[in-house]
């Protein structure tokens, strides 16, 4: 028997044939256009037909490996070379939004088009994305009436979702920004995008991709100013964005000062300098002293670590805040600012349990100080209260507020010095000197 293996037979020179799905398909973006356009000059100016198209079309051509050129030909009707031109040997359609009327009920058609192709293929989102930041990089290549179309357009899909407001951040580009086409295309689509919206829902999607802040950025440097933010967008009709930003510069400031503060209190800086600075600071972004004398009064109570008994914690606030007193007193020069400062206190107050007991003390120890005057403290007794605590402070109060009462009805010289459980020096008031509306009947 022979145990020797036998050789098998081999074909020489076989090939084997290559499975279609590992085959690389060339990258052929013009016929995808052909195909695109033709069905687009089929179905006319008819947005429902195009839409109807689209998401036919989805089934049968590669929109995920050819999204760009998709999103070129609906936007400019063709495929875009760099820089934003239409190359002169390539297809092209008129029924795409550059070629559309220059109206916001166009784009909004042209919008619901965008956003019923990117729900039905949902992996055109990114490729959506992109294109948008694209164009808005190439504005400069676009005529006006281009720019305006795609503002008005990218307004509206701001407004209902489809994109993502981190796409604004291509309008800050050195060029755009330089030559005043970003602040002019900002003007177009803020208008369509508020009108289909808010300012408050603009303001949320901003703030979601912290764009609040940097609305300013659309100017060269030089510009960058609340003043010249304001006028430009006003004059365009844009009060709302132009009071918005507004608001967000002072709440900056307002923030970096009461930073800036706590950071000299807790150095030790002279109070002089302290209100040097902030005198300047209020007048250099237009913060009123009712506000500051809110700052300066959290500032002043977030310097020191509290003790947890209430029996050892009024002392201790009374001793400190006696020290901060002429502080405080610098920015009580309104009886507005008198009462935020007594509803600033009597909200510290209830928030704080331990220092429950310690309203009136206070208070008196601010009247003494003539930190408050008796105006302003009279106006808080009334009507000018706020609910926390209410019960409990104004029992606290009410002794006081009869000795204020009693006090008015005598002449000044007689008033000067008067006792109820002790001296009471109290910052003289002349009448009508802080303005408080609706005085408390002082009979």
């Amino acid at each position: 028997m022979n145990n020797q293996k036998q050789q098998k037979p081999t074909l020489s020179g076989q090939r084997f044939k290559t499975r279609k799905r590992d085959e690389k398909e060339r990258f052929d973006p013009t016929q995808f256009q052909d195909c695109i356009i033709q069905g687009l000059t089929e179905t006319g100016t008819d947005l429902e037909a195009v839409a109807k198209f689209l998401d036919a079309s989805g089934a049968k051509l590669d929109y995920r490996r050819y999204a760009e050129t998709l999103f070129d030909i609906l936007v400019a009707g063709g495929m875009l070379a760099p820089g934003g031109t239409l190359a002169d040997d390539m297809m092209r359609t008129d029924v795409c939004v550059f070629a559309a009327q220059e109206d916001l009920e166009t784009m909004q058609a042209f919008a619901q088009v965008f956003n019923k192709l990117i729900r039905r293929y949902k992996y055109l989102e990114k490729g959506f994305e992109d294109e948008v930041k694209k164009l808005l990089l190439f504005l400069k290549g676009f005529s006006e009436s281009e720019r305006n179309k795609l503002a008005m357009l990218t307004g509206v899909l701001l407004a209902n979702g489809t994109l993502n407001a981190s796409i604004l951040n291509s309008l800050y580009n050195e060029n755009l920004v330089k030559e005043g086409v970003s602040a002019a295309f900002a003007v177009k689509l803020f208008k369509s995008w508020i009108n289909e919206k808010d300012i408050n829902a603009v303001a949320a999607s901003l703030r979601k991709v912290s764009m609040d802040n940097r609305l300013m950025e659309l100017f060269p440097a030089n510009k960058q100013s609340v003043e010249h933010f304001t006028k430009y967008f006003t004059e365009a009709g844009l009060k709302e964005l132009s009071e918005y930003v507004r608001n967000q510069q002072t709440i900056g400031a307002r923030k970096e000062l009461q930073k800036e503060l706590q950071e000299q209190m807790s150095r030790g800086d002279p109070f002089k300098d302290i209100i040097l600075y902030v005198k300047e600071e209020m007048k250099k972004n237009n913060i009123p002293e009712p506000v500051v004398i809110g700052i300066v009064w959290s500032s002043v109570m977030s310097t020191v670590e509290w003790n947890k008994k209430e029996e050892l914690v009024a002392e201790q606030a009374i001793k400190h805040l006696k020290q901060y007193s002429p502080l405080l007193a610098a920015f009580t020069t309104q009886g507005q600012s008198e009462l935020t400062l007594l509803l600033k206190i009597q909200e510290y107050c209830y928030d704080n349990i331990h220092f429950m007991k310690a309203f009136q003390k206070i208070v008196v120890l601010f009247y003494k100080a003539e930190v408050l005057s008796e105006e302003p403290i009279l106006k808080w007794y009334k009507d000018a209260h706020v609910a926390k605590g209410k019960s409990v402070f104004l029992e606290q109060m009410k002794k006081f507020v009869e000795w204020l009462k009693n006090a008015e009805e005598e002449s000044e010289s007689e008033a000067e010095e008067v006792r109820i459980n002790g001296s009471w020096h109290g910052k003289q008031l002349k009448n009508g000197e802080n303005g408080i509306a609706d005085n408390p009947d002082s009979s």
